[in-house]
């Protein structure tokens, strides 16, 4: 028999996972699904793929990283020490919530100096990331700072890196769906040095 103290904390997070999918939800159906189309034809296009994040949008964007390199993509990951110079054919893929970061910002700016191609994910059109970027993929979440819990009851840009990790793999789903690898043959590119 569970005490009243377990009890509370099952009821309790029963309520959080119910809160967070009813958020994911909402934020999905605000999305320009439009938009987001537009890049998969660049990923597909694209020499090579890099991507790039802070925090936990970095984290996010690694496992998009790790699906796009299932697909047989060329993919990196900004900021390992295997990961040559962007050049112009390549596509740089950016996660910033505010478009402020300024590690993120940079590497932008280096990618557009290059010629390559740039896609912000972000909460917002405006700011530098968006300036330098072709495509922006629209967010409508909080971001990290926003502790008003008005786009948002979870905490700092939670919703911002679940929606990042999510998008991600709607868009390599699409992808995959397009591209009619059987999974059997994606599996064998996993990693058998775990």
């Amino acid at each position: 028999m569970s005490n009243p103290n377990q009890q509370d904390t099952v009821a309790g997070l029963r309520a959080n996972l119910a809160m967070i999918l009813e958020e994911n939800q909402k934020l999905a159906a605000q999305l320009d699904y439009d938009q987001i189309a537009l890049l998969v034809p660049q990923i597909q296009q694209a020499r090579r793929i890099f991507l790039i994040g802070a925090g936990r949008s970095g984290l996010a964007l690694r496992s998009a990283a790790m699906r796009l390199m299932h697909l047989g993509l060329t993919v990196y990951v900004a900021g390992e020490t295997t990961t040559p110079a962007i050049a112009k054919g390549d596509l740089l893929i950016a996660a910033s919530g505010s478009g402020t970061t300024s590690t993120i910002v940079k590497a932008a700016e280096k990618a557009a100096a290059a010629g390559a191609v740039i896609a912000a994910i972000s909460t917002t059109t405006v700011s530098p990331l968006a300036e330098l970027s072709s495509f922006i993929l629209l967010v409508p979440a909080a971001q990290k700072q926003d502790h008003g819990k008005t786009l948002s009851a979870q905490y700092a840009g939670s919703l911002f890196e679940q929606a990042v990790l999510l998008l991600a793999d709607a868009i390599f789903q699409s992808l995959w769906a397009a591209d009619g690898t059987p999974a059997e043959e994606l599996w064998k590119r996993h990693a058998n040095l775990e």
